[in-house]
């Protein structure tokens, strides 16, 4: 299971670090992935981890703003959210490939498997 946190009401230009806290499983071994879903809007990725944390990626809107990252021993991903802009208001989502061979990264939705609840994040201007 995944658990989200972290979310809250921010002013444009603030920060934000979100975690996603993994059970059940030997979290270290898989890839991870943060999505964010605004309303009416499609589900899409904004950053993603490989399972080493070596290699990142980052949605163009969000480069240079936020940084993923993970600490295998406490099975914990981050997500740290800085220059928060309005249009980064959405719900985010952990999400995880439990592939424990793959040790690349996963860029799209259909390539994660489970999810967590989900936490909002709120830009006010």
């Amino acid at each position: 299971q995944l658990q989200a946190s972290g979310g809250g009401l921010v002013q444009a230009g603030g920060s934000l670090r979100l975690s996603c806290a993994a059970s059940g499983r030997t979290f270290s071994r898989y890839a991870m992935g943060w999505f964010r879903q605004a309303p009416g809007k499609e589900r899409d990725i904004v950053a993603a981890i490989s399972r080493s944390g070596t290699s990142t990626y980052y949605a163009d809107s969000v480069k240079g703003r936020f940084t993923i990252s993970r600490d295998n021993v406490k099975n914990l991903v981050y997500l740290q959210m800085d220059n928060l802009k309005f249009e980064d208001m959405a719900v985010y989502y952990c999400a995880v490939n439990p592939n424990a061979i793959y040790s690349g990264i996963y860029y799209s939705r259909s390539q994660y498997y489970y999810w967590g609840q989900g936490t909002q994040v709120t830009v006010s201007s």
